[in-house]
């Protein structure tokens, strides 16, 4: 049919080229009204709590509506305009309200205690099971139990969350793309690389300006700060991209006042729940136990890594003033001053190693190594888009079977968000004897080609991408066979990034390297004495790098912890202490880093950043498995898919990890791989 609403088909994949604006009320209006009425039958007396009757037919409505959504929510976030932001705005309220009542009915909340207590529960495979255990969980979370003013106030809060996460992310886009650096004498670009140069001439030319253009998107900001040798220009550039979203910018696109209320309405909402903060609540579903217990991870490992974070920083002020002219060290001199001393210490740069990776041989080598280790084939493929520059493939098995498939969004552009994230499209799930095969987005902000040349990464945007990869390598090598277990579902927050950080690892073997690379003017390979200086520098800064990780997680788990958001200290205060305690390079005191850390104000990483760090822990110590069998090993990649990757969210990730690597997780591997060990 061509006359249906393009989001209420679900038959294939998304039709993006016939969605618009106009599509997403009516969809939602129709989606909820459908749900609505089978949450009215499935809460019937005469409906029995068995899995059949009730599970399923809920977990079949609420995917249509995850599904509509998702693809909503996607396009928000790669393709923003006026009148989409607009549809979006206005029916996200009604989709938090719909998961709020969904989350708080106690006739559903009691249907799923039953199924738990009848002797239907022991016949359910595991996965069923802990879809009943999680969802019971989930409902006490989501305010179940709660009396009906409390109840109330709960969806309230949950409603006015959601709103200000996305008003958070927009606001940082918009501020993001306000700001332009437009420069028209070419003696003022000396040291930045002509390719970043060509890009930036392209960027004005499109404005229809003379000069150069240079933004703060990822693409253009970062080789900038590294690179250029005016300092006033640098200057320029990092106070306006550490004050996005903050007093110094619009008043329109300020975050500090929503901050506050986010602090705030997090609070109000644990103690409803009867936790006595954020954090509490945050860690229920995760791998860790306590607040306490995140805050003792993160002060041993910085008490590990500030020495060396010291040492990195003393150097670095020592090169800067010997050998660049800088007796002190400012914030918009770290990148600049460390990209001149890597060079000179390892004698290579970023830029030099940027020439070997060109984006078609990174994807092949990729590609390569997923097929080697897992015994999978990737091949392009054929869907509807949402932009040119985005690509389609397909994984199949050894036999030919579709495994999953997934988008690839590379490029920066103004319509999209900052960073880097994979996100479900479809997920995997059984339906009757078919097997829905899971679809992902990967979407990055990379540089685009300039002058019909390929587009070239850095070695730190090819980890970006095999970071992704992993995410959705989870997503689509999952092969449990109900929703809410499949693939990340289910999974334990502070376990998400292992297989993304896990797949990073492989980005520094020469057996891996090897056949990705190929120089952008003569085709060679990445020769092996770069590969060496690169290894040597791979710990470069690496003290420094993790105090700095360490620094946002404190950050993160203070704040929803032990902050009084009613209080009279302000985050910027309490930034400023941990960064007294743990941080090498303090930053000027106009950097207002909270006003765009989106991970936590509207990511879902609130009182869970610490994550990245936790499951590095985990990701270095399953990857020295392949460190001791060999990095192409297929056996071990065979029982990383089956034991980490395969069985999604089906049983605690602790138990994952124990069945792929045969004990306890040790933290020494993480800190070898960091060079952070001192024998």
């Amino acid at each position: 049919m061509t006359d249906i609403n393009p989001l209420l088909d679900f038959t294939g994949l998304p039709r993006f080229a016939a969605i618009n604006a106009g599509h997403i009320a009516p969809a939602i209006d129709r989606l909820l009204a459908e749900n609505r009425a089978c949450i009215d039958m499935l809460t019937r007396p005469e409906t029995p709590a068995t899995w059949a009757a009730f599970v399923s037919p809920l977990e079949d409505a609420n995917e249509r509506l995850a599904r509509a959504w998702g693809v909503v929510g996607h396009l928000h976030g790669v393709l923003d305009s006026p009148e989409l932001r607009a549809a979006y705005n206005a029916n996200q309220p009604r989709i938090v309200q719909y998961y709020t009542e969904l989350g708080q009915n106690l006739q559903l909340f009691d249907k799923y205690k039953s199924l738990r207590a009848s002797p239907e529960f022991v016949t359910l495979a595991q996965a069923q099971r802990q879809i009943v255990e999680n969802e019971i969980r989930d409902f006490r979370l989501s305010g179940a139990e709660l009396s009906q003013d409390k109840k109330q106030r709960f969806a309230a809060i949950s409603e006015e969350l959601a709103r200000l996460a996305t008003k958070f992310s927009e606001n940082v886009l918009d501020a993001t793309n306000a700001f332009s650096l437009c420069v028209e004498d070419r003696s003022e670009l000396a040291g930045i690389p002509e390719d970043v140069i060509d890009a930036a001439r392209a960027a004005a030319d499109k404005d229809g300006k003379s000069g150069w253009k240079f933004s703060l998107q990822a693409p253009s900001y970062v080789p900038f700060m590294q690179y250029a040798d005016k300092r006033e220009l640098r200057e320029q550039l990092y106070r306006a991209y550490v004050t996005r979203g903050s007093e110094f910018g619009k008043p329109e696109f300020d975050n500090t006042p929503l901050i506050r209320q986010i602090l705030r309405l997090h609070h109000d909402a644990a103690q409803l729940l009867g936790y006595a903060n954020h954090a509490e609540v945050s860690l229920v579903p995760k791998m860790a136990q306590t607040p306490q217990q995140v805050l003792e991870f993160l002060d041993e490992l910085a008490a590990k890594a500030l020495p060396f974070a010291r040492k990195d920083y003393a150097e670095l002020g020592e090169f800067a003033a010997a050998e660049l002219g800088l007796a002190q060290l400012e914030a918009w001199d770290l990148a600049y001053a460390s990209e001149k001393l890597r060079a000179a210490r390892y004698a290579f740069s970023d830029q030099e190693v940027k020439q070997y990776f060109p984006e078609s041989k990174v994807m092949q080598g990729m590609f390569r190594l997923v097929e080697t280790i897992f015994g999978l084939h990737i091949q392009p493929d054929q869907a509807e888009t949402w932009d040119p520059a985005v690509r389609f493939f397909r994984i199949s098995d050894a036999e030919g079977n579709l495994v999953g498939q997934f988008y690839l969004d590379p490029y920066a552009r103004d319509t999209k968000r900052g960073g880097a994230w994979m996100d479900e499209a479809i997920s995997r799930r059984r339906l009757g004897v078919r097997v829905q095969a899971p679809v992902a987005y990967l979407t990055c902000n990379f540089p685009a080609p300039v002058g019909g040349k390929s587009a070239l990464f850095t070695h730190d945007e090819v980890l970006t991408l095999f970071h992704e990869f992993g995410h959705g390598l989870h997503h689509m090598l999952t092969r449990v066979d109900y929703l809410g277990v499949s693939g990340l579902h289910g999974v334990e927050w502070d376990a998400v990034e292992l297989p993304s950080q896990f797949m990073e690892n492989f980005c520094w073997e020469w057996e891996v390297l090897k056949h990705m690379t190929a120089h952008a003017d003569s085709g060679e390979p990445l020769p092996r004495a770069l590969y060496d200086k690169m290894l040597a520098a791979k710990n470069f800064q690496s003290g420094m790098q993790t105090v700095r990780q360490l620094e946002f997680s404190l950050f993160d788990m203070h704040l929803h912890y032990d902050f009084d958001p009613a209080g009279g200290k302000t985050p910027q205060q309490l930034l400023d202490e941990i960064r007294n305690r743990v941080a090498v390079a303090i930053p000027p005191a106009y950097n207002r880093f909270q006003n765009n850390f989106s991970h936590i104000f509207a990511g879902g990483y609130s009182a869970g950043y610490y994550s990245y760090k936790w499951a590095e822990v985990l990701s270095a110590d399953a990857y020295s498995l392949f460190e001791e069998n060999g990095v192409l090993d297929s056996s071990s990649g065979g029982r990383f898919r089956d034991e980490v990757l395969a069985v999604g969210g089906s049983r605690p990730a602790l138990e994952s990890f124990k069945a792929f690597r045969g004990r306890e997780p040790r933290v020494d591997a993480l800190l070898r791989h960091s060079g952070m060990t001192t024998a």
